[in-house]
């Protein structure tokens, strides 16, 4: 899983990247982070950036169930307890199932731009018909090249190309069936009946204009969540505000954790250049 550590504070935090994407989607916040923290990055097994196609199962991952296992047994691997976890997208739901299995491991979850259930249903929005999300699976059967391309800019924010560049050349990485496969088991999960069930404190952060993930699903989960919840909005358009977003991401971040975010960092040379 590419896991490495990056710092040397006092605390954990876990930066756990979502679909399609890989760990360097946090390199413009991780030098800030590792000021203050331990910074855990790694990469899921369906990301293009790990190498050994034998790691990723259709079978095992059919829910995110199992990729909460695989979350737990890195952290007991690197000995992390009562840790920061920071999830986007799908990792957010996988980190509140792993912090019911484990509570003793997760101090906070900061969940960015995550849902429950994709599918618009009684009394729920959740953003998409399921006749929508069929759809987008037989595109991506029959021409997965176009459909990463469409996707990135529908997702990562036409405005800014260096985000959707990025979001499609990591998306082209993954093997086309193991996109198809993991990409089933998110927009078909249905994790409602397990938000009462997260006692952890949650922050989540939510754009004002995302297109996978309308604002009324955050506002749901902050009702739902047992564990003191709070929601803060950034105002920008997409997925993901750590990418475009990430000065106003990083004050928000300073806020809830009681940090300065903006404090020059001596991993920030090394971090900062590698993608950006």
């Amino acid at each position: 899983m590419n896991a490495r550590i990056i710092g040397s504070g006092n605390e954990a935090i876990v930066l756990a990247h979502g679909y399609g994407a890989d760990q360097s989607f946090w390199d413009k916040i991780t030098p800030s982070l590792a000021r203050t923290y331990r910074v855990l990055v790694f990469d899921w097994n369906f990301s293009g950036s790990v190498k050994d196609p034998n790691l990723y199962d259709s079978a095992k991952y059919s829910s995110y169930d199992a990729f909460a296992d695989d979350l737990i047994a890195l952290l007991v691997e690197f000995n992390l307890r009562a840790s920061v976890f920071m999830g986007h997208s799908m990792s957010g739901m996988i980190g509140c199932i792993a912090s019911i299995k484990r509570p003793e491991l997760f101090k906070r979850l900061i969940l960015i731009g995550s849902s429950p259930r994709y599918f618009n249903d009684d009394n729920y929005e959740g953003g998409f018909e399921s006749s929508v999300i069929e759809q987008m699976f037989s595109n991506m059967e029959s021409n997965f090249d176009e459909w990463a391309s469409y996707f990135a800019s529908l997702v990562a924010n036409a405005k800014n190309p260096l985000s959707v560049e990025k979001y499609e050349k990591s998306l082209r990485a993954m093997r086309p069936e193991v996109a198809l496969s993991v990409a089933k088991t998110v927009f078909h999960c249905d994790e409602r009946d397990i938000l009462d069930k997260v006692m952890t404190p949650c922050t989540i952060i939510q754009t004002t204009n995302d297109a996978a993930v309308p604002n009324s699903v955050a506002e749901y989960m902050q009702k739902k969540i047992k564990g003191e919840t709070t929601v803060e909005k950034i105002d920008m358009d997409g997925h993901f505000p750590h990418l475009n977003a990430h000065l106003q991401f990083l004050n928000v971040l300073g806020s809830v954790l009681g940090f300065n975010p903006h404090l020059e960092s001596k991993y920030h040379r090394e971090l900062s250049v590698k993608h950006f």
